[in-house]
């Protein structure tokens, strides 16, 4: 029999369309696997089997007369609990956000998109406190695990999210990414996310952390993304910093698959600063993207090993600490002293650290950050896209803010080939390519210039199509149980 929770939304949707597959036996049984992988990893705030099953029947009810809203119609949904969803608490992680605290009558932008194109909405997936760490734990909802291995840690801080698409909790989910919170996770937890061009999904109410938070697609391939996207990425008013829907759509961008890339100028970099100045890069991670990007020559990709000019690691990170940190101030600025006391420590810290800053120290790190750009904007002149490993590790541990016993604490200390891209607001992706000798998975990222989303896509669909994301099913919930 077919395991209806390991299709994705592009075979759901051709099944509703042929009368094979029924929206309402597909929310089902998504919502079975959800309640297994609740109890196997804690990946979700809330689950909404009432308003699922009434969004499925309706669902079917439209297909039946051949009048779906869109081409998501019907097909199961999750949603970080950073993004507002009307009739569902948006608590971001914090008991300090009331669940009571609504009415929660407004959808997000992307939230607004999918709605009217007719998916169901399955549930809310974890956070971190307000999204400020790469892990996902808050003292709200506890730790979120990996879907190959429970006790570590899923990433983040879209890891709910991540680990409810891995575990066939719904084959589309959205995440917000602020400094890599979907691709740390879709690493970790053998998935695929984007990070869009920031402006390109439209984004309300805007981040306390500024013009560095974009929302994007997370899932287990690259054409479910890209449809997705097509759906997300559509105007709202709200957001004044939006982009222009882009021509041709994403789908589109993905007619020629490998062919595609025969061509195309790679630089890849193994350690993203010269002398492996970052984090060192473990050795079955650097392996397996070198073979990915061996991969890509063999599809004619014109690859070359280089790094970009990138201001120094330290100087980089520092700024975003600036930047990142005054937003975590920000965030919690209107809270009471019994709720700053309930905050996840690490947080707390944070917070007193941003709220330290100036004016001055802040327009110091938007220099880094604009230099930064024009580093990356004339290295795109020279090359089409970036790869890197998305992360120097594999997941570790859950429940910590950084890898046992590694001298590294902050979360930002581990992720040095994330972050550096939310201050340039390029496109970045990050695919499996194979797993360790523990059997977690490995990232691969894909970074192009700014607007160039649909490059990022077609790179990326190019590895799908020539295995290179193939991985062995995660096993924290098995088809059919837990």
């Amino acid at each position: 029999m077919t395991d209806l929770t390991a299709l994705g939304a592009a075979r759901l949707t051709a099944g509703y369309a042929a009368r094979d597959l029924s929206p309402v036996e597909v929310a089902l049984a998504v919502l079975d696997r959800a309640e297994a992988a609740q109890r196997a990893v804690n990946a979700f705030v809330l689950l909404d089997r009432e308003g699922a099953l009434a969004e499925a029947r309706a669902s079917e009810r439209r297909w039946g007369r051949g009048e779906p809203r869109g081409p998501l119609d019907g097909v199961p949904v999750t949603v970080k609990d950073i993004l507002l969803q009307r009739g569902a608490p948006t608590r971001r992680g914090s008991a300090a956000v009331p669940a009571g605290g609504g009415p929660w009558e407004e959808d997000a932008p992307a939230v607004a998109r999918l709605r009217e194109s007719g998916v169901v909405f399955v549930g809310k997936t974890t956070t971190p406190e307000f999204g400020w760490k790469g892990v996902t734990d808050s003292p709200l909802s506890g730790v979120t695990g990996n879907p190959y291995d429970a006790g570590r840690t899923a990433g983040g801080s879209s890891g709910g999210s991540a680990a409810a698409v891995a575990l066939g909790a719904g084959p589309l989910s959205l995440g917000t990414d602020g400094g890599g919170s979907v691709r740390i996770p879709a690493s970790f937890c053998g998935i695929f996310a984007l990070k869009p061009t920031y402006g390109r999904v439209p984004l309300y109410p805007a981040s306390a952390f500024g013009t560095l938070a974009h929302v994007g697609p997370m899932t287990r391939d690259v054409v479910d993304a890209a449809l997705l996207m097509d759906v997300i990425a559509r105007p709202d008013a709200r957001d004044w910093s939006q982009l222009a829907p882009l021509t041709g759509g994403f789908r589109g961008a993905l007619v020629g698959g490998a062919a595609r890339v025969r061509g195309l100028r790679v630089a890849y970099s193994p350690t993203l600063w010269p002398g492996g100045a970052g984090v060192p890069v473990a050795p079955a991670v650097a392996e397996a993207v070198r073979r990915a990007v061996g991969r890509l020559a063999e599809l004619g990709a014109e690859v070359t090993e280089t790094d970009p000019a990138l201001p120094p690691l330290d100087e980089l990170r520092e700024a975003f600490h600036v930047l990142w940190f005054s937003g975590a101030a920000r965030v919690t600025q209107g809270l009471d002293d019994a709720a700053v006391a309930a905050l996840d420590p690490g947080l707390a810290e944070v917070r007193e650290r941003g709220g330290a800053y100036g004016a001055l120290d802040y327009l110091a790190a938007v220099d880094v950050r604009m230099a930064a750009g024009r580093a990356m904007g004339g290295f795109h002149e020279r090359f089409d896209v970036l790869v890197t490993p998305t992360m120097p590790l594999t997941a570790f541990g859950a429940g910590r803010e950084g890898p046992e016993g590694s001298g590294l604490t902050r979360w930002t200390e581990w992720t040095p080939f994330t972050y550096p891209f939310n201050m340039t607001q390029q496109p970045a992706a990050s695919l499996p390519c194979g797993v360790d000798g523990d059997g977690l998975p490995v990232g691969l990222q894909v970074v192009a210039a700014r607007h160039a989303d649909a490059t990022v896509l077609r790179v990326a669909h190019a590895l799908y199509e020539a295995g290179v994301a193939a991985l062995p099913a995660p096993g924290a919930v098995r088809p059919g149980g837990s």
